[in-house]
């Protein structure tokens, strides 16, 4: 798509528009300049789009490339008669679609005949031969074969006018706004350059398997049950109704057919212009789309065979989750020769590897505690052979993943390896009941410390909210002395793992009890007694510089000590906002839940999860404990001499990051934002300042340097 000359240029580009984002802000662009710029940072984005999304190889930073889109972005929303369809700024719609309308495709989505051993391949080969009425030399192309989700596009006149799921092959939905946010499929082509003018291309939808276990990791996490594999997390992100969701999801596109291609007036260019598959897809890869990685040329089936064979050994290798080889004839001469039946084309044929599946008994079922609380049930299962690996447990996730398959303790079930979940209860076989199977009962207290469970708003799993609760303690010591929280130095995962072992802390307010005699002496010796290693990194000096840092924690900002005690969905964010709503922890406590739902930015579910982890007896002790510690619990202990003061930081200090100087900031009283306003009392500029600088001199704010603002906290 880029000759080498074109991409230097476009590289000196880049650095030009870089060099003018730093000089020039929005502000002072006017119309005409606009209209030079404009289209320089359209290309410029588009070719680091084509280099990210299609080749993997970048070659800007994340941080520049978000510099040059947020500046083409935000120029277009000062100049909206500069937008065009093909930016890149167009990707995500802001409207949500209620239904997605049928449409017809230009050409049938056809399935793809199966064949699962070499001599399957064979008479597929024999077929061939015969529809060619003898033809022996016979090219094939051989590419893996992505489990993902069908789509068809279409372009006229070089812009995606149309994307569509399969459907039942004759029709499909329209999902062109969910297809214009995946980034791999351009929405401008330059197939115009080949004769083309109007084109159906087929290709799949599919998650990579990184993004997939971090999508899962991250519904489990969110109380939710987790897509099976990727196939159905692409089909069911495809579908989505708000594009700027499918846009969070990462959705990745290659293109393997080109099944309709019109030149001027109306010509057909397949068989013609474009005599083989493997020309075709020359073109697609020429005009910048994503085609099939590993894919080969092979004179003759024994080739093939060889191929499929090479193939299933290294799938595992493979980026995305594939379950085979795509074998098409790759002359599309000989292609419209052999035609196709109702169901698949005869000139194509999938090899299928081995699945990813096995049918098992399953035993019993255990329920564990998770770092966050999450209780999920665990399948025990009679030990079965899936994919080359042996399985013996499986993750059931929650009770409506229970309920929804009717699992129960004795069932047969179908298990499957796949997409990094492993495994995954694909469906119960009923047929195999013999009527001693038991329901599965759910526990109503937690199996580690006995404490009631409960389920939040909009979530299907169950959680233990106690803070005293054995396995979820590490996690917790951890969270309360991270930075963001209390900032205990010293209080790292070997230290909070060792005083949980040796149960000297059986919730976080017990660290303010800890003494010299209690690290250096009981610790050790409870450690040996269990027989762990003894902790030789708590030595005298580590555990006087411990105590100091735990005895400062004290002193930090009320929002701080909210964020602290580790609420589900209270991040740092919604902890300053609840810092502003309340002046002390016993205000929190007792805020009506209607007036929290009411504030900006909380709404019913964070609302529901205060109440209900405030209304644990268990919970309320350990802040007594922490008030008794002398942790500050209320704004009026907490008052500093930067009281009333705000502070907004641009370009780089030298003596500490950003981060640590908003911390010195909040411990004297004062806070911080990350914009300038009229509430911004002082501008602290560092090394290369940003535009904050210029807009903190237009509204009159105090400017210091880094200098005076040392001098400043150290008074």
């Amino acid at each position: 798509m880029y000759s080498e000359q074109n991409q230097a240029r476009l590289l000196e580009e880049t650095r030009k528009l870089l060099q003018l984002i730093k000089n020039q802000p929005i502000s002072e662009i006017c119309l005409d300049i606009a209209r030079d710029i404009v289209p320089k940072l359209r290309e410029v984005v588009v070719y680091h789009d084509w280099r990210y999304y299609v080749l993997n190889d970048p070659v800007i930073s994340d941080f520049e490339y978000d510099r040059l889109f947020r500046y083409l972005r935000d120029i277009e929303h000062k100049f909206p008669e500069l937008i065009t369809p093909d930016s890149p700024t167009q990707r995500v719609a802001s409207d949500v679609t209620k239904v997605f309308p049928e449409v017809p495709h230009l050409s049938r989505m056809l399935s793809l005949d199966n064949a699962y051993s070499a001599e399957e391949l064979r008479d597929f080969h024999r077929r061939v031969i015969q529809g060619l009425g003898g033809v022996n030399e016979i090219e094939y192309t051989c590419e893996p074969k992505f489990d993902g989700a069908g789509i068809a596009l279409v372009y006229e006149d070089d812009f995606l006018v149309r994307g569509a799921t399969r459907g039942d092959g004759a029709r499909g939905e329209d999902i062109t706004p969910n297809i214009k946010t995946i980034r791999a499929i351009p929405l401008k082509a330059p197939l115009s350059q080949f004769g083309i003018k109007r084109i159906e291309i087929r290709g799949e939808v599919l998650i990579d398997k990184e993004t997939f276990r971090k999508l899962n990791q991250q519904r489990l996490e969110e109380g939710l049950t987790p897509f099976a594999n990727p196939r159905n997390a692409a089909a069911g992100s495809l579908r989505l109704q708000d594009p700027r969701e499918v846009a969070r999801k990462r959705l990745d596109a290659f293109v393997y057919q080109i099944t309709f291609a019109e030149g001027s007036g109306g010509k057909n260019l397949l068989g013609a212009d474009i005599r083989t598959h493997l020309q075709a897809m020359e073109i697609l890869k020429a005009c910048g789309f994503k085609t099939s990685w590993g894919a080969g040329l092979c004179k003759g089936i024994e080739e093939v065979i060889r191929f499929c064979q090479s193939w299933e050994q290294k799938r595992e290798e493979f980026p995305y989750e594939i379950d085979g080889i795509v074998v098409k004839v790759n002359s599309i001469i000989f292609q419209q020769t052999l035609g196709e039946t109702t169901h698949h084309p005869r000139w194509a044929i999938a090899f299928k590897f081995k699945p990813k599946q096995a049918t098992t008994k399953l035993r019993r079922v255990i329920f564990q505690v998770g770092r966050v609380g999450t209780i999920t049930p665990v399948g025990e299962l009679d030990p079965v052979e899936v994919g080359g690996v042996t399985i013996s447990r499986v993750s059931l996730f929650n009770e409506d993943f229970i309920k929804e398959k009717d699992i129960r303790i004795g069932d047969m079930v179908l298990v499957e390896r796949a997409g990094e979940v492993i495994p995954y209860v694909v469906k119960v076989i009923k047929e195999a009941r013999e009527g001693t199977e038991q329901p599965i009962k759910f526990p109503k207290v937690c199996p580690s410390c006995g404490s009631k469970l409960v389920r939040l708003p909009g979530e299907a799993a169950w959680r233990c909210l106690n803070m005293r609760c054995p396995t979820q303690l590490k996690e917790r010591l951890k969270h309360f002395a991270s930075r963001r929280a209390m900032d205990i130095e010293g209080l790292g995962e070997r230290t909070a793992r060792a005083l949980v072992m040796s149960r000297l802390v059986e919730d976080v307010a017990d660290i303010y009890y800890l003494t010299e005699e209690k690290l250096l002496k009981e610790l050790p010796l409870r450690m040996q007694q269990m027989g762990e290693p003894r902790p030789t990194y708590i030595g005298e000096l580590n555990a006087k510089k411990l105590l100091k840092n735990i005895e400062a924690s004290k002193n930090r900002p009320f929002h701080r000590v909210i964020y602290a005690l580790g609420i589900r969905y209270v991040g740092y964010a919604t902890a300053t906002l609840l810092a502003e709503m309340v002046n002390s922890i016993d205000e929190l406590i007792e805020i009506p839940p209607v007036k929290l739902e009411q504030a900006p930015g909380i709404g019913p579910k964070i609302a529901h999860s205060i109440k209900e982890f405030f209304s644990l007896p268990e919970n309320l002790k350990v802040i007594e404990k922490l008030r008794q510690a002398g942790v500050k619990m209320s704004k009026a202990e907490m008052k500093g001499p930067l009281e009333g003061k705000v502070f907004v930081f641009t370009g780089a200090l030298s003596s500490m990051t950003r981060e640590e100087a908003k911390r010195r900031v909040e411990e004297l009283g004062g806070k911080t934002s990350d914009s300038v306003s009229k509430k911004v009392t002082h501008v602290v500029v560092g090394e290369n300042p940003g535009s904050k600088l210029q807009k903190a001199q237009r509204l009159g704010i105090t400017i210091i340097n880094e200098e005076e603002f040392l001098k400043m906290i150290a008074r």
